[in-house]
Protein backbone atom coordinates (compact mmCIF):
# COMPACT_ATOMS: atom_id res chain seq x y z
CA UNK A 1 0.00 0.00 0.00
CA UNK A 2 1.83 2.68 -1.27
CA UNK A 3 -1.06 5.67 -1.21
CA UNK A 4 -1.29 7.38 2.60
CA UNK A 5 -5.11 7.09 3.61
CA UNK A 6 -7.07 9.26 5.08
CA UNK A 7 -8.44 8.22 8.80
CA UNK A 8 -11.78 7.68 7.99
CA UNK A 9 -10.60 5.57 4.77
CA UNK A 10 -8.14 3.79 6.89
CA UNK A 11 -10.00 3.02 9.73
CA UNK A 12 -13.09 1.32 7.41
CA UNK A 13 -10.85 -0.42 5.64
CA UNK A 14 -8.94 -1.80 8.88
CA UNK A 15 -12.69 -3.17 9.89
CA UNK A 16 -13.70 -4.56 6.79
CA UNK A 17 -10.26 -7.20 7.67
CA UNK A 18 -8.17 -5.51 4.86
CA UNK A 19 -4.80 -4.28 5.25
CA UNK A 20 -4.68 -0.31 5.16
CA UNK A 21 -1.51 2.18 4.93
CA UNK A 22 -0.85 1.75 8.19
CA UNK A 23 -2.45 0.08 11.67
CA UNK A 24 -5.28 2.97 12.53
CA UNK A 25 -4.50 4.61 16.11
CA UNK A 26 -6.74 4.95 19.03
CA UNK A 27 -6.03 7.11 22.37
CA UNK A 28 -7.82 7.07 25.42
CA UNK A 29 -6.49 8.20 28.70
CA UNK A 30 -7.32 9.56 32.46
CA UNK A 31 -6.98 12.82 32.95
CA UNK A 32 -3.62 12.92 35.24
CA UNK A 33 -2.05 10.74 31.89
CA UNK A 34 -3.99 13.10 29.21
CA UNK A 35 -2.60 15.97 30.90
CA UNK A 36 1.00 14.88 31.27
CA UNK A 37 0.85 14.10 27.83
CA UNK A 38 -0.30 17.21 26.44
CA UNK A 39 2.24 19.25 28.44
CA UNK A 40 4.47 16.99 27.09
CA UNK A 41 3.61 17.85 23.82
CA UNK A 42 2.86 21.84 24.21
CA UNK A 43 -0.57 21.46 23.35
CA UNK A 44 -2.20 21.41 26.54
CA UNK A 45 -4.88 23.50 25.69
CA UNK A 46 -6.10 21.96 22.54
CA UNK A 47 -7.80 18.31 22.82
CA UNK A 48 -8.00 18.18 19.07
CA UNK A 49 -4.46 19.26 18.06
CA UNK A 50 -3.10 16.65 20.89
CA UNK A 51 -4.76 13.61 18.98
CA UNK A 52 -3.52 14.81 15.71
CA UNK A 53 -0.46 14.66 17.46
CA UNK A 54 -0.67 11.41 17.83
CA UNK A 55 -2.37 10.93 14.35
CA UNK A 56 -5.62 9.65 16.04
CA UNK A 57 -7.94 8.37 13.65
CA UNK A 58 -10.53 8.32 15.44
CA UNK A 59 -13.21 11.08 16.95
CA UNK A 60 -16.46 10.54 18.88
CA UNK A 61 -19.45 12.67 18.09
CA UNK A 62 -22.75 12.51 20.34
CA UNK A 63 -25.81 14.81 21.70
CA UNK A 64 -25.59 16.39 24.59
CA UNK A 65 -27.75 16.10 27.46
CA UNK A 66 -29.36 19.94 27.82
CA UNK A 67 -32.51 18.84 30.06
CA UNK A 68 -32.77 20.19 33.63
CA UNK A 69 -30.82 18.72 36.57
CA UNK A 70 -32.53 15.24 37.83
CA UNK A 71 -30.46 14.56 40.73
CA UNK A 72 -28.29 16.36 43.05
CA UNK A 73 -25.04 16.06 44.49
CA UNK A 74 -24.37 15.04 48.34
CA UNK A 75 -21.29 17.87 48.82
CA UNK A 76 -21.38 16.46 52.44
CA UNK A 77 -20.02 12.92 52.04
CA UNK A 78 -18.25 14.13 48.77
CA UNK A 79 -20.42 12.08 46.21
CA UNK A 80 -21.35 13.45 42.41
CA UNK A 81 -24.50 12.10 41.36
CA UNK A 82 -25.04 12.14 37.50
CA UNK A 83 -27.98 12.72 35.40
CA UNK A 84 -28.35 8.71 35.75
CA UNK A 85 -28.44 9.43 39.36
CA UNK A 86 -24.92 7.27 39.36
CA UNK A 87 -23.17 8.16 42.59
CA UNK A 88 -19.17 8.52 42.28
CA UNK A 89 -17.08 9.49 44.77
CA UNK A 90 -13.47 10.33 44.32
CA UNK A 91 -10.69 8.09 45.54
CA UNK A 92 -6.87 9.08 46.06
CA UNK A 93 -3.78 6.73 45.14
CA UNK A 94 -0.10 7.06 45.01
CA UNK A 95 -0.38 8.70 41.33
CA UNK A 96 -3.65 10.53 41.16
CA UNK A 97 -7.09 9.52 41.76
CA UNK A 98 -10.30 8.63 39.87
CA UNK A 99 -14.21 9.02 40.34
CA UNK A 100 -15.05 5.19 41.72
CA UNK A 101 -18.93 4.22 42.03
CA UNK A 102 -20.66 3.96 45.37
CA UNK A 103 -23.82 3.66 46.92
CA UNK A 104 -25.59 1.44 44.78
CA UNK A 105 -28.84 4.10 45.44
CA UNK A 106 -30.90 1.31 43.17
CA UNK A 107 -29.98 -1.71 44.90
CA UNK A 108 -32.73 -2.94 46.83
CA UNK A 109 -35.31 -0.87 44.91
CA UNK A 110 -38.72 -2.82 43.81
CA UNK A 111 -40.29 -2.36 40.47
CA UNK A 112 -42.59 0.46 41.32
CA UNK A 113 -39.26 2.91 42.81
CA UNK A 114 -37.46 1.87 39.87
CA UNK A 115 -40.49 2.80 37.11
CA UNK A 116 -40.13 6.35 38.87
CA UNK A 117 -36.85 7.10 39.17
CA UNK A 118 -35.61 9.94 37.15
CA UNK A 119 -33.56 9.28 34.00
CA UNK A 120 -32.57 11.45 31.09
CA UNK A 121 -35.22 11.34 28.19
CA UNK A 122 -34.31 10.96 24.40
CA UNK A 123 -36.26 14.58 23.95
CA UNK A 124 -33.71 16.75 26.20
CA UNK A 125 -30.41 15.89 24.56
CA UNK A 126 -29.31 18.10 21.55
CA UNK A 127 -29.04 16.74 18.20
CA UNK A 128 -28.86 20.08 16.14
CA UNK A 129 -24.79 20.05 16.54
CA UNK A 130 -24.09 16.58 15.12
CA UNK A 131 -24.39 16.83 11.58
CA UNK A 132 -21.83 20.04 11.57
CA UNK A 133 -19.44 18.06 14.09
CA UNK A 134 -19.73 15.16 11.63
CA UNK A 135 -18.51 17.03 8.58
CA UNK A 136 -16.27 19.35 10.55
CA UNK A 137 -14.32 15.68 11.25
CA UNK A 138 -14.68 14.28 8.11
CA UNK A 139 -11.42 13.00 7.39
CA UNK A 140 -11.38 10.85 10.97
CA UNK A 141 -13.28 7.68 11.80
CA UNK A 142 -16.39 9.20 13.69
CA UNK A 143 -18.26 6.59 15.92
CA UNK A 144 -21.11 6.51 17.49
CA UNK A 145 -22.16 5.34 20.82
CA UNK A 146 -18.75 4.41 23.11
CA UNK A 147 -18.17 1.30 25.26
CA UNK A 148 -20.97 2.13 27.44
CA UNK A 149 -23.75 2.03 24.80
CA UNK A 150 -26.21 -0.90 25.01
CA UNK A 151 -23.57 -2.03 28.18
CA UNK A 152 -26.31 -4.09 30.07
CA UNK A 153 -24.55 -5.72 33.13
CA UNK A 154 -21.83 -3.00 34.16
CA UNK A 155 -24.17 -0.12 33.61
CA UNK A 156 -27.04 -2.13 35.62
CA UNK A 157 -24.11 -2.47 38.26
CA UNK A 158 -24.03 1.21 38.52
CA UNK A 159 -27.44 1.13 39.61
CA UNK A 160 -28.07 -2.21 41.46
CA UNK A 161 -24.42 -3.09 42.51
CA UNK A 162 -22.51 -5.89 40.54
CA UNK A 163 -23.64 -9.08 42.85
CA UNK A 164 -26.97 -7.73 42.88
CA UNK A 165 -26.87 -7.44 39.01
CA UNK A 166 -26.00 -10.68 38.36
CA UNK A 167 -28.58 -11.97 40.88
CA UNK A 168 -30.94 -10.11 38.97
CA UNK A 169 -29.90 -11.87 35.48
CA UNK A 170 -29.94 -15.39 37.15
CA UNK A 171 -33.17 -14.98 38.87
CA UNK A 172 -35.49 -12.88 36.03
CA UNK A 173 -35.99 -10.11 38.85
CA UNK A 174 -38.38 -7.92 37.60
CA UNK A 175 -37.22 -4.58 39.33
CA UNK A 176 -33.60 -5.35 37.66
CA UNK A 177 -34.80 -6.24 33.98
CA UNK A 178 -37.24 -3.37 34.06
CA UNK A 179 -34.21 -1.06 35.30
CA UNK A 180 -32.04 -2.47 32.08
CA UNK A 181 -35.10 -1.98 29.58
CA UNK A 182 -35.18 1.66 30.90
CA UNK A 183 -31.85 2.74 30.25
CA UNK A 184 -30.99 0.66 27.26
CA UNK A 185 -34.74 1.83 26.06
CA UNK A 186 -33.23 5.59 26.26
CA UNK A 187 -29.85 4.53 24.80
CA UNK A 188 -31.25 3.38 21.80
CA UNK A 189 -33.71 6.65 21.04
CA UNK A 190 -30.90 8.73 21.54
CA UNK A 191 -28.53 6.85 19.17
CA UNK A 192 -31.51 6.90 16.67
CA UNK A 193 -31.97 10.14 16.26
CA UNK A 194 -28.44 10.71 16.48
CA UNK A 195 -27.79 8.44 13.54
CA UNK A 196 -30.69 10.09 11.72
CA UNK A 197 -29.58 13.70 12.73
CA UNK A 198 -25.74 13.01 11.63
CA UNK A 199 -27.12 12.87 7.87
CA UNK A 200 -24.41 9.76 7.25
CA UNK A 201 -21.66 11.23 9.05
CA UNK A 202 -21.12 8.85 11.01
CA UNK A 203 -18.65 5.69 9.54
CA UNK A 204 -19.30 2.88 12.97
CA UNK A 205 -21.16 2.13 16.10
CA UNK A 206 -19.62 1.27 18.96
CA UNK A 207 -21.09 -0.73 21.87
CA UNK A 208 -19.88 -2.38 24.84
CA UNK A 209 -20.29 -5.30 27.40
CA UNK A 210 -18.09 -6.70 30.14
CA UNK A 211 -18.19 -10.23 29.86
CA UNK A 212 -15.33 -11.86 31.68
CA UNK A 213 -13.21 -12.06 34.77
CA UNK A 214 -9.23 -12.24 34.30
CA UNK A 215 -9.90 -16.10 34.08
CA UNK A 216 -13.37 -17.22 32.87
CA UNK A 217 -16.90 -16.19 31.24
CA UNK A 218 -19.04 -13.37 33.67
CA UNK A 219 -21.53 -15.37 33.08
CA UNK A 220 -23.22 -18.57 31.27
CA UNK A 221 -23.32 -18.93 27.51
CA UNK A 222 -27.48 -19.32 28.46
CA UNK A 223 -27.67 -16.48 30.77
CA UNK A 224 -26.30 -15.04 27.60
CA UNK A 225 -28.18 -16.10 25.20
CA UNK A 226 -31.40 -15.10 27.14
CA UNK A 227 -30.54 -11.57 28.51
CA UNK A 228 -27.57 -10.26 26.34
CA UNK A 229 -27.99 -11.12 22.92
CA UNK A 230 -31.46 -9.75 22.46
CA UNK A 231 -30.89 -6.88 24.32
CA UNK A 232 -27.47 -5.85 22.23
CA UNK A 233 -28.89 -7.93 19.07
CA UNK A 234 -31.16 -4.47 19.09
CA UNK A 235 -28.57 -1.90 18.63
CA UNK A 236 -26.52 -3.82 15.90
CA UNK A 237 -29.45 -3.86 14.04
CA UNK A 238 -29.98 -0.60 14.12
CA UNK A 239 -26.18 0.32 13.06
CA UNK A 240 -26.93 -1.99 10.10
CA UNK A 241 -29.91 -0.13 9.26
CA UNK A 242 -27.56 2.69 8.62
CA UNK A 243 -25.02 0.50 6.91
CA UNK A 244 -22.28 0.92 9.77
CA UNK A 245 -19.91 -1.62 10.84
CA UNK A 246 -19.59 -1.95 14.84
CA UNK A 247 -17.26 -2.43 17.10
CA UNK A 248 -17.85 -4.12 20.42
CA UNK A 249 -15.68 -3.43 23.83
CA UNK A 250 -15.49 -6.72 26.05
CA UNK A 251 -13.32 -6.67 29.41
CA UNK A 252 -11.67 -9.55 30.91
CA UNK A 253 -11.83 -13.09 29.28
CA UNK A 254 -14.52 -12.77 26.86
CA UNK A 255 -13.42 -14.44 23.46
CA UNK A 256 -15.90 -17.35 24.39
CA UNK A 257 -19.08 -15.09 22.94
CA UNK A 258 -17.47 -14.06 19.95
CA UNK A 259 -18.55 -16.72 17.48
CA UNK A 260 -22.15 -15.40 19.14
CA UNK A 261 -21.33 -11.94 18.28
CA UNK A 262 -19.71 -12.46 14.69
CA UNK A 263 -22.97 -14.37 13.90
CA UNK A 264 -24.97 -10.93 15.85
CA UNK A 265 -23.50 -8.96 13.03
CA UNK A 266 -20.40 -7.44 14.82
CA UNK A 267 -17.45 -6.51 12.78
CA UNK A 268 -14.53 -5.82 15.20
CA UNK A 269 -13.82 -6.52 18.88
CA UNK A 270 -12.23 -3.80 21.54
CA UNK A 271 -10.25 -3.97 24.47
CA UNK A 272 -8.83 -7.72 24.33
CA UNK A 273 -6.80 -7.48 27.63
CA UNK A 274 -4.24 -9.58 26.39
CA UNK A 275 -3.49 -11.25 30.42
CA UNK A 276 -7.18 -12.32 30.48
CA UNK A 277 -7.77 -15.86 29.56
CA UNK A 278 -8.30 -16.90 25.73
CA UNK A 279 -7.41 -13.57 25.27
CA UNK A 280 -3.75 -13.34 23.89
CA UNK A 281 -2.75 -11.28 20.37
CA UNK A 282 -1.57 -14.98 19.39
CA UNK A 283 -4.93 -16.98 20.05
CA UNK A 284 -6.85 -14.19 18.68
CA UNK A 285 -5.60 -13.82 15.56
CA UNK A 286 -5.54 -17.23 15.35
CA UNK A 287 -8.69 -18.21 16.27
CA UNK A 288 -10.93 -14.79 14.41
CA UNK A 289 -8.29 -13.41 12.61
CA UNK A 290 -10.06 -12.38 9.17
CA UNK A 291 -13.56 -12.55 10.68
CA UNK A 292 -13.19 -9.78 13.38
CA UNK A 293 -10.90 -6.73 13.55
CA UNK A 294 -9.26 -5.82 16.98
CA UNK A 295 -9.08 -2.54 18.85
CA UNK A 296 -6.45 -2.61 22.04
CA UNK A 297 -4.21 -4.97 23.13
CA UNK A 298 -1.93 -2.66 24.57
CA UNK A 299 -2.72 -3.62 27.87
CA UNK A 300 -3.23 -0.69 30.75
CA UNK A 301 -1.75 -3.00 33.01
CA UNK A 302 1.77 -4.01 31.02
CA UNK A 303 4.57 -2.89 29.63
CA UNK A 304 3.46 0.58 29.62
CA UNK A 305 2.45 0.98 33.40
CA UNK A 306 4.78 -1.26 34.97
CA UNK A 307 7.90 -2.00 32.71
CA UNK A 308 10.72 0.15 31.42
CA UNK A 309 10.60 2.51 27.51
CA UNK A 310 12.25 -0.53 25.97
CA UNK A 311 9.17 -3.06 27.79
CA UNK A 312 6.89 -0.76 26.16
CA UNK A 313 8.60 -0.93 22.91
CA UNK A 314 8.93 -4.45 22.67
CA UNK A 315 5.48 -5.20 24.23
CA UNK A 316 4.00 -2.83 21.20
CA UNK A 317 6.32 -4.83 18.83
CA UNK A 318 5.44 -7.99 19.95
CA UNK A 319 1.03 -6.78 19.37
CA UNK A 320 1.83 -5.48 16.23
CA UNK A 321 3.91 -8.26 14.77
CA UNK A 322 1.17 -10.58 15.84
CA UNK A 323 -1.76 -8.66 15.10
CA UNK A 324 -0.95 -6.39 11.87
CA UNK A 325 -0.62 -9.36 9.06
CA UNK A 326 -3.33 -9.39 6.42
CA UNK A 327 -4.56 -6.01 8.39
CA UNK A 328 -7.69 -6.11 10.87
CA UNK A 329 -5.67 -4.48 13.56
CA UNK A 330 -6.51 -0.71 15.39
CA UNK A 331 -2.95 -0.58 17.86
CA UNK A 332 -5.11 1.00 20.83
CA UNK A 333 -4.63 0.55 24.72
CA UNK A 334 -7.17 -2.18 26.35
CA UNK A 335 -8.50 1.08 28.36
CA UNK A 336 -7.95 4.62 29.21
CA UNK A 337 -4.34 5.15 30.32
CA UNK A 338 -4.22 5.32 33.63
CA UNK A 339 -1.71 8.18 35.80
CA UNK A 340 0.45 5.34 37.27
CA UNK A 341 1.90 5.14 33.15
CA UNK A 342 5.44 6.88 32.84
CA UNK A 343 4.77 10.01 30.36
CA UNK A 344 7.86 8.64 28.87
CA UNK A 345 6.37 4.92 28.42
CA UNK A 346 3.26 6.12 26.69
CA UNK A 347 5.65 8.91 24.44
CA UNK A 348 7.19 5.40 23.21
CA UNK A 349 3.93 3.30 22.80
CA UNK A 350 2.69 5.79 19.96
CA UNK A 351 6.46 6.27 18.69
CA UNK A 352 6.73 2.34 18.16
CA UNK A 353 2.90 2.46 16.53
CA UNK A 354 4.44 4.96 13.84
CA UNK A 355 7.81 3.11 13.10
CA UNK A 356 6.60 -0.08 13.36
CA UNK A 357 2.28 -0.25 12.58
CA UNK A 358 3.09 0.92 8.52
CA UNK A 359 2.56 -1.84 5.59
CA UNK A 360 4.60 -2.03 2.91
Amino acid sequence: MSRTMTSKERVLTTLANQAADRVPINYSGNAGINRRMMEHYGVKDDWGKFLDVLDVDFRSVGAPYKGKRLHADIPERGVKVDDWGIHRRWVEHQTGGYWDYCDFPLATADEETVAKWPMPSADDHDYSGIAGACQANRRYAVCVGGAGLACVINTAGFFRGMEQTLVDLVTDDPAGLLLIDRFLDIQFETTRRSLEAAKGGYDFMWIGEDLGTQKTPLISMALFQKHIKPRHQRFIDLAKAYDLPVMMHTCGSSSWAYEEYIRMGVNAMDTLQPEAANMSPAHLKKTFGGRLAFHGCISTGGPVAFGTVDDTIADCRRTLEIMMPGGGYCFAPTHSLQDNSPTANVVAMYETAHKFGRYG
